[in-house]
């Protein structure tokens, strides 16, 4: 019996100190582990905590492994599975370049105008998008401008909280 592999979108809190991000990443790597998205950023500069989103995908032993391997980290404070957790927002930013002429050109427009995608650079040839959403929006904008003249992509990677009242946090103890 063959186990299903699931994406798992996991926040990490942990020191804002040199190498606690290669020490994470490390992790991932030296066990085999496949990082689909990365982002992360200060957001708590009083305790000096960067948070880390991490997408990645495994079967569920292996996603409780990774979460289990974070927690033991030195420089981790707190680590929550939010795709366990309950309903969660995440969104990421991609700026999408198209390179086209004519009836391509006016069909990229029509497009991105309905993924409320902004021209944020225009030439004579070519238009660079920015559109921020579901990771499955933004791979659906970009197979969509790939006929019509696609060019290049620069992805931020995601970016998630969870949904309602409840906050991931550390306790005062634990900064």
């Amino acid at each position: 019996m063959t186990e299903t592999i699931q994406n798992s979108v996991i926040s990490v809190l942990i020191e804002n100190e040199s190498g606690a991000l290669a020490r994470v990443v490390g992790l991932f790597s030296g066990r085999g582990y496949n990082i689909e998205s990365l982002t992360v950023a200060l957001v708590d500069a009083e305790h000096s905590l960067s948070r880390i989103t991490v997408l990645t995908s495994g079967t569920p032993q292996v996603i409780e492994q990774i979460k289990a391997q974070l927690k033991r980290l030195i420089p981790v404070h707190a680590v929550c599975d939010l795709t366990e957790e309950g309903p969660y927002v995440g969104r990421e930013l991609a700026l999408v370049k198209v390179v086209s002429r004519g009836e391509s050109r006016t069909e990229g427009l029509r497009i991105a105008d309905s993924f409320r995608a902004r021209p944020v650079d225009t030439t004579a040839t070519s238009f660079v998008f920015e559109l921020t959403g579901s990771p499955s929006k933004i791979d659906a904008f970009i197979e969509l401008m790939r006929p019509l003249g696609l060019a290049e992509v620069s992805r931020t990677g995601i970016a998630a909280i969870g949904r309602g009242p409840s906050v991931f946090h550390v306790n005062e103890e634990h900064v």
